[in-house]
């Protein structure tokens, strides 16, 4: 069967529908009938608000330098389902995908009332193809939360990360920084050692009390130091001097939990040396954060920043660019529009506001209502029907910082149609 013909993304979208589903019911005793693959592979676990993303790209590209078969699943997807799913960096295959899928799919026992969430039946499918395939560690991202995602079903991962954590899906996370925290905190899993990045002062101690009932040694990160020659230094008891791959002052931090995680492993055995911390963490790539390209013969700038706290990770780095900044943007209905909005536009910026293709989408003309009451300083702001008519606006203007942002699903429609 041809690949291009395989309806991959047919077959999710009838998953699709059942939405949102936290629980560990279905996800659990629908790994034990396809043999409980999850248990055949050692993984290291990260979760957190905005970073861990970047966290599993960095652990992936360290083990594989150090010459360790690696599998990363992470979510959601810039182009296709398949690069959530990874071994050496490489996006699972449509054959070996679809293989998987249908295997699982067989073994859905309808008697049970409650069919798989889309997320669990995908989980599902990366469990089985890393054990298939026999990879060496995965490096598996937190979907949602922590305590009742479709990943959580590890007993004992090698290393657990918390990297971040505020105030985003709280209505189902809960309504407070603590309730998150407490959310976040249930990958811990006995005796397992945690690294977590600086968290908020509610947040902190219900992470701490929880590795302090499982009695998981829990390590600290702060930001990585700066050094005289420009390079950053961070680790746990062995200081690494190294240069990142990826953008950003936050990456002080998403680079210094990695390196801490990584110097974990190395505790237990795993063969990482320095060298290859320091090449790997120059060589990560992570798409669609902080990531530069030449469109149409300028030079733009695209990023999700889909939440307020990277909003203002994004906003921080656009600071050290010429201003003045000509932003297009589009969020989806379910996000904290007007905190973003709050962490991104300044006075005498210039805002183009389009919807999210296939995705429930916020309204332009709502958004940019929104934008101008809290930026009244704002240029211009313009609003479009479609993806095509703002991109054909914004590319007129040739000497200004251009930023695309607002959401993933927006820069993987950019970056599938437009670059």
């Amino acid at each position: 069967m041809a690949s291009d013909r395989l309806p991959i993304d047919d077959f999710l979208a009838n998953y699709g529908r059942f939405g949102v589903n936290l629980g560990l019911s279905r996800i659990e005793a629908l790994l034990n009938r396809l043999g409980n693959p999850q248990e055949q592979v050692p993984i290291v676990h990260v979760a957190g608000t905005n970073g861990k993303g970047s966290v599993c790209a960095y652990l992936t590209a360290v083990l594989s330098t150090s010459g360790y078969r690696v599998g990363r699943y992470t979510s959601p997807h810039l182009l296709t389902w398949n690069e959530r799913i990874c071994i050496d960096q490489q996006p699972v295959s449509d054959e070996a995908l679809w293989q998987h899928l249908m295997t699982v799919t067989a073994a859905i026992d309808g008697s049970s009332g409650e069919t798989p969430t889309q997320f669990e039946v995908f989980t599902a499918a990366a469990w089985l193809y890393f054990a298939a395939e026999a990879v060496d560690i995965a490096v598996i991202e937190v979907g949602l939360g922590g305590r009742l995602d479709a990943t959580n079903v590890c007993s004992a991962p090698l290393v657990t990360g918390i990297v971040s954590l505020s105030r985003e899906h709280w209505q189902r996370l809960g309504p407070t920084l603590a309730d998150i925290a407490r959310e976040k905190a249930g990958i811990l899993k006995p005796g397992r050692p945690v690294v977590v990045g600086p968290l908020p002062d509610e947040a902190e101690p219900v992470v701490r009390q929880r590795a302090l009932e499982l009695n998981c040694p829990l390590y600290r990160v702060t930001p990585a130091q700066l050094t005289e020659s420009g390079k950053w230094r961070s680790g746990l008891e062995d200081l690494i001097e190294y240069e990142s791959g990826l953008l950003g002052e936050h990456q002080r931090i998403n680079s210094g939990i990695a390196i801490a995680m990584l110097q974990l492993l190395q505790q237990q055995g795993w063969q990482i040396s320095t060298a290859a911390i320091q090449k790997g963490i120059a060589t990560t790539h992570w798409p669609g954060r902080l990531q530069w390209l030449t469109w149409q013969g300028q030079q733009l700038l695209i990023d999700g920043a889909h939440n307020p706290a990277a909003a203002e990770m994004l906003r921080r780095y656009v600071d050290s660019l010429p201003q003045p900044v000509i932003w297009l943007m589009g969020m989806l209905a379910t996000k904290d529009h007007k905190d973003i909005f709050q962490a991104l536009l300044r006075p005498g910026d210039t805002l183009h506001i389009v919807p999210v293709p296939g995705h429930q989408t916020a309204q332009p003309t709502e958004l940019a209502q929104l934008a101008q009451q809290v930026c009244s300083g704002l240029v211009s702001c313009y609003t479009y029907e479609t993806i095509e008519a703002g991109l054909a606006v914004f590319a007129e203007t040739t000497e200004s910082t251009k930023v695309l942002c607002g959401s993933l699903y927006l820069i993987g429609e950019f970056l599938s149609r437009f670059s």
